[in-house]
């Protein structure tokens, strides 16, 4: 199966909304997910640098290092049977001033926080992303999950 390593951003706006966007492409067509992609391993990029370069590409907005705050990764072995992910988790310390335009990719909505169980998210994301983002600034996480028959069996790597 292939591997894929990405990043997963959380923006808010000054009335600490969080921004998704509603993907038009697999993986989680039609569903609500935080900014991201895939690292270009090719030219070396790091997590770091993706987090940068996808939130510009996505959202328009520009980040410096400084501007990131990492608080966990998520490794899933099997997901959807179609292959493994790393994902790297960033919350974002500066807000975004205005809602994205649409693009290629989908469109963005700002959520309150307590919304994000009533909308339609990718079900690993209700289990291995949601409830550490609500943990962002208690402790860093890693966590490892392999689907078998539609349901992650997860263990905790990782705790700072």
């Amino acid at each position: 199966m292939q591997f894929n390593i990405s990043c997963l951003l959380f923006i808010r706006n000054h009335n600490n909304k969080i921004l998704l966007l509603k993907r038009r492409k697999s993986p989680n067509k039609g569903k609500w997910s935080p900014p991201g992609g895939k690292l270009n391993m090719e030219d070396g990029e790091s997590p770091v640098e993706c987090a940068i370069r996808e939130t510009k590409e996505e959202t328009g907005m520009v980040l410096e290092e400084t501007d990131l705050h990492l608080f966990g990764y998520v490794s899933e072995k099997c997901y959807e049977n179609s292959g493994h992910w790393l994902m790297f988790l960033f919350d974002s310390k500066k807000n975004i001033e205005h809602l994205p335009k649409k693009f290629d990719e989908g469109y963005f909505e700002f959520f309150e926080e307590n919304a994000i169980d009533e909308l339609n998210i990718p079900d690993s994301d209700h289990k291995l992303v949601w409830p550490y983002y609500f943990k962002r600034n208690d402790n860093f996480w890693g966590l490892r999950a392999k689907w078998v028959n539609g349901d992650p069996k997860i263990k905790i790597e990782a705790k700072a």
